[in-house]
């Protein structure tokens, strides 16, 4: 018995301990922020007012939530009911008042992301993917084509952050005369933390020179308090708009589908959902997404990173978890509005560690949008094909959207009716390829790839003009040697290596 209660009082104790800790880091943080704010311009005092609060609030939580916040155990299989064929709602056709149905919906892109990890400076949406066109030119030719075709009026809302605001701006002026409204909204920006200290690293408001390391956007999940205090999300109530959807601006197959928003707009069963994601099936390429699950009677978005590491095999089986989050969301915007007046949306942290270029250690606090479907009445999961995730991160997904496997038509791109199989090759172009502009340089033209299965390519290579691969083909070029394709080349189930160069005479 002695033994127990020393055990339960040195625990009292710990914790005790612990919670003073916490009080005194909180407390540190905001006398920080407090300075901080100190140096805000008179017109900037309210917005960066706002945004420190919500960082501070989600700085409580970070001190209060320990370790992986799933407990494995409570995982279960969601419901047959809870995630549906999208042929099954795709088979009830649409009314004949689809343009009235159109006109409740909101068009909102996630364009908070620069091109950075593809070798560009400049927001992630400017970028060119196919024909000159950007994903933000695709993303409006898209919303404008179903404006025309049905005679409705669904607006654009680009959800920016500090980082891609002003040049998305500039160059929104070029849709002036287009069939689209377009609106925009910043995230938030939020203090990076010292990894060691727990504290912010930024002394003042200003976030450009040196300091532009000092703050960052957090995460898609912000989306629900900025687009409310914005006051956007009001106005766009006032007109009349009942349902956003929500997907990443590098999601070429994110477009707007009519029969989901008919399913969400008249319900089989007379229940309007609050929150659909769209789901699709893994591959061995995605076992790293998101999926949903059954928890505590609700639908619950997981994420690799609040997995126990015990359980991460687990985890990325595609045999158990069979799907994973596509990031394209169907949300209402009445039920934003309610959870956010009640403080009611509940998301996980995401840590984010990062090593700035000085070698300072710094965490990033973030959520993600599509954590929120718990808090959400009547979620619903939608396993939609794949040809609806196609995002572009890196330049051998470029590759992918760039050549014959697909034809654009009004913003829109299709995979082409000549591919025999409905899945994608799976490309991997090496480090060489990384830069978009190295990219470019080493393409004189994208080649026929309609009957390609597998492409590796690695160190100096570069292809000539109309170049057709097909099968697999291995392209190795050693350290200092060089590969050149040549024009009209035909590659089939061929691993080529060593030291390549056909000279035109």
């Amino acid at each position: 018995f002695i033994q127990d209660f020393s055990k339960a009082m040195s625990q009292a104790g710990s914790s005790q301990f612990q919670e003073v800790i916490r009080q005194e880091l909180e407390y540190s943080m905001k006398v920080e922020l407090d300075k901080i704010l100190a140096t805000a311009h008179s017109n900037e005092i309210e917005h960066t007012k706002k945004d420190l609060e919500g960082f501070k609030k989600l700085f409580h939580r970070f001190l209060q939530e320990k370790g992986p916040s799933v407990d494995w155990g409570k995982i279960q299989r969601p419901p047959e009911d809870s995630i549906q064929p999208y042929e099954k709602i795709k088979a009830r056709g649409l009314p004949d008042n689809i343009a009235s149905v159109l006109n409740k919906l909101v068009v909102v892109k996630l364009n908070g992301g620069l091109g950075t990890s593809m070798g560009c400076k400049g927001p992630k949406s400017l970028i060119g993917v196919r024909n000159e066109n950007t994903f933000l030119d695709l993303t409006v030719q898209q919303i404008e084509h179903l404006n025309k075709s049905y005679n409705t009026d669904v607006p654009l809302v680009l959800m920016n952050s500090f980082n891609t605001d002003d040049d998305t701006k500039k160059i929104l002026q070029k849709y002036s005369h287009s069939r689209v409204k377009i609106y925009t909204f910043n995230q938030s920006r939020y203090p990076r933390i010292n990894k060691e200290t727990l504290l912010p690293i930024a002394k003042d408001v200003s976030y450009s020179g040196e300091n532009t390391e000092c703050w960052y956007p957090p995460g898609h999940g912000d989306i629900y308090a900025s687009f409310y205090n914005s006051g956007l999300l009001d106005n766009l109530i006032a007109e009349g708009k009942e349902y956003i959807f929500v997907s990443n601006i590098d999601n070429l197959g994110a477009t707007v589908d009519l029969y989901i928003l008919n399913h969400l707009m008249n319900p089989p069963n007379g229940k309007r959902c609050e929150f659909v994601m769209e789901v699709t099936n893994k591959t061995r390429a995605d076992v790293k997404g998101g999926t949903l699950t059954q928890y505590e009677n609700k639908l619950r978005l997981v994420e690799i990173a609040q997995v126990p590491k015990a359980h991460v095999d687990e985890f990325k089986s595609v045999s158990k978890f069979k799907i994973f989050n596509t990031n394209n969301l169907w949300i209402a915007l009445s039920a934003i509005k309610r959870l956010q007046e009640k403080n009611a949306i509940d998301m996980e942290i995401i840590v984010n560690p990062k090593t700035l270029d000085g070698g300072l250690n710094i965490i990033q606090l973030e959520t993600a949008v599509g954590a929120a479907i718990k808090s959400f009445e009547n979620s619903l999961g939608i396993n939609v094909p794949r040809s609806r995730f196609l995002p572009v991160k890196t330049t051998s997904d470029l590759l992918l959207v760039m050549s014959n496997l697909y034809s654009l038509n009004a913003g829109s791109l299709t995979m082409s009716e000549k591919r025999e199989f409905p899945t994608v090759p799976l490309v991997k172009l090496g480090s060489s390829f990384t830069k978009v502009q190295d990219y470019l340089r080493r393409f004189e033209s994208i080649p026929d790839m309609l009957e390609l299965d597998h492409l590796t390519v690695s160190g100096d290579v570069t292809f000539g003009k109309n170049v057709s691969l097909k099968g697999t083909v291995i392209i190795i070029a050693n350290h200092g040697d060089r590969i050149d394709i040549p024009a009209g080349a035909l590659l089939e189930n061929k691993i080529v290596s060593g030291n390549l160069r056909i000279l035109d005479h």
